[in-house]
């Protein structure tokens, strides 16, 4: 059986840029763009040439991709000609071979929004991809509230994609613009399109996230014609977002019948980096991972009830529809006051510990776990932390280094502008092997803001590190979590600190005191030990 294309569309840069708080630089378009491209999407939209700087910047040094880069603009606007419209020559003029246009195709918004008529806006969509087609581009046509559109008067909706194919449209896509249609109106509108005589080869969806629909919605527009597939990375977007592709291509890869129907663009080894390239767009917006996000959450592939734990230990399928390495992500037992040695012993084998299922150690870590998680501690978020809790237990935890002591000052002061501003300031003192040093540093970053005292510790902690500085040099604090467990004067925090490395590795891990700073320094000093422990191996665990 010959499998059909499906195309992807990728609109990250464009309509994902529409997300509040979300601009990029010109650096970080070419970088999303190059994952994308690695990644296999087919078009890549860059954003719209004329509309701001930005936009203009990236295309006027487009990076070189196999997808085809490609430039977002309007229709021409009703009183001019395409020949004259300056909108539309910025966009010409970004020199994209194809060019998609957005239209509108709801009468409402024809009447109401433009103040043109029906016929007047019918035009507007002809004559203008007809100049792209004249001028040697591919166009795709964006039909604006198309499904709103159809509802009210599903003759004029069919209309304006008729006049954008027979002026040479290679694609019309339908877009649910406000995001509040359900799926099976997605599916019975697509399929009546179909009917209606617009080729499915020549069909796009485009569809927003406003009742949670966009990936089913998405899915509804496949099965009933629709071959181009429109989305963002993460789902960003306006309002509630864009249909997610980063939970799209891996259900039309891995899941039926879309596995054995349709081919596309990626490859099983692009799947595999599929989290990592939706970690690197979280890091460029400087967000913390949704860890519940389908197939590439830090939670997806997670089993914390013991019973999942045992079916798990014995055959992965029974608890997961797919192999988590399929996507780039793992498998997670977290350890937590509901575990049984099922989970526990899950947990060690992943962390590369073989121990007797006899050992009376055993039940010693998950007594330890239970006492400590009592106290405030909380480690099915913190997998690293609990992991050296095992380890000192069964004694597998080299001890690195020592520290005799801190201190952390926080100081606030009028600068030479009368402003008032903050400034810490750590000291640590470590010892290694007969060795001890002192290291000093500040919360002032590049700008010359303060990061607090937590940044200065982590900085003074990782500055001399003697044998071991080249191991953590890599290593960097990508997100900080603070709870206070109990109200009134015994109130307990618990920090929880998740670190990064240069290999892509991810890692939580735990601190509680009454005291903030000491709470982060606990968390600190796990992050680091987990981190030695990866890179020295079991030589140093065994004390080899």
């Amino acid at each position: 059986m010959t499998r059909e294309r499906l195309y992807l569309f990728d609109t990250t840069l464009r309509d994902g840029q529409q997300t509040q708080g979300v601009q990029f630089s010109v650096a970080e378009k070419h970088q999303i763009a190059t994952a994308l491209d690695a990644l296999g999407v087919d078009h890549i939209e860059g954003g719209w040439p004329g509309a701001n700087p930005t936009d203009s910047d990236f295309f006027a040094a487009p990076p070189a991709t196999k997808a085809t880069l490609t430039a977002f603009g309007m229709t021409r606007r009703v009183g001019r000609s395409a020949e004259n419209d300056d909108v539309l020559a910025a966009v010409l003029n970004a020199n994209t071979p194809p060019v998609c246009l957005v239209g509108k195709t709801h009468e409402f918004h024809v009447k109401t929004a433009l103040g043109v008529t029906l016929d007047e806006n019918r035009e507007a969509i002809s004559s203008s991809i007809r100049h792209l087609v004249a001028k040697g581009r591919e166009a795709l046509f964006d039909a604006e509230h198309f499904f709103d559109g159809y509802r009210a008067n599903p003759g004029y909706a069919l209309s304006c994609l008729r006049a954008a194919l027979d002026a040479g449209a290679r694609w019309v896509v339908l877009c649910d613009t406000n995001g509040g249609t359900l799926p099976a109106e997605v599916s019975r509108v697509v399929a009546e399109v179909v009917a209606a005589g617009i080729p499915s080869d020549r069909l796009g969806i485009h569809c927003h996230d406003d009742t949670g629909n966009g990936v089913a919605n998405t899915l509804a527009a496949i099965d009933a014609g629709a071959r181009q597939v429109q989305g963002t990375l993460n789902g960003l977007g306006e309002r509630c977002g864009n249909a997610n592709l980063t939970t799209l291509i891996p259900t039309l890869l891995l899941k039926e019948p879309y596995a054995s129907r349709f081919v596309t663009g990626v490859t099983p080894e692009a799947l595999a980096s599929l989290l990592r390239t939706s970690r690197m767009l979280d890091d460029i917006l400087n967000r913390v991972p949704l860890r519940s996000a389908a197939y590439v959450g830090a939670s997806a592939f997670a089993h914390k009830a013991g019973l999942h734990a045992s079916a798990i230990l014995k055959d992965p399928t029974t608890y997961e529809h797919i192999a988590p390495t399929l996507v780039g992500n793992e498998r997670v037992i977290p350890m937590s006051n509901q575990a049984g040695q099922s989970n526990l012993r899950a947990r060690l084998q992943a962390a590369g510990i073989v121990a007797d299922p006899k050992d009376a150690r055993l039940g010693r870590i998950i007594d330890v776990i239970k006492e400590r998680e009592d106290q405030g501690y909380a480690y099915d978020g913190a997998q690293a932390s609990f992991e050296l809790v095992a380890r000192r237990e069964l004694g597998l935890c080299p001890e690195f280094f020592e520290v005799k002591r801190y201190r952390v000052t926080v100081e606030r002061r009028k600068n030479r502008y009368d402003r008032m501003i903050s400034l810490s300031e750590a000291v640590v003192v470590v010892k290694i092997g007969d060795r001890k040093t002192m290291s000093v540093s500040d919360s002032m970053d590049e700008a010359g803001s303060d990061r607090g005292p937590v940044n200065a510790l982590a900085k003074a902690l990782g500055k001399d590190l003697g044998p071991y500085q080249s191991c953590i040099d890599d290593m960097k604090l990508v997100d900080f979590k603070v709870r206070i467990t109990n109200g009134g004067t015994e109130a307990v925090t618990r920090v929880i600190i998740d670190s990064e490395d240069g290999q892509g590795r991810r890692w939580s891990t735990v601190g509680v005191s009454a005291n903030i700073v000491d709470a982060s320094f606990e968390a600190l000093l796990d992050a680091i030990q987990w981190k030695l422990i990866r890179d020295f191996g079991a030589a140093r665990e065994s004390g080899t």
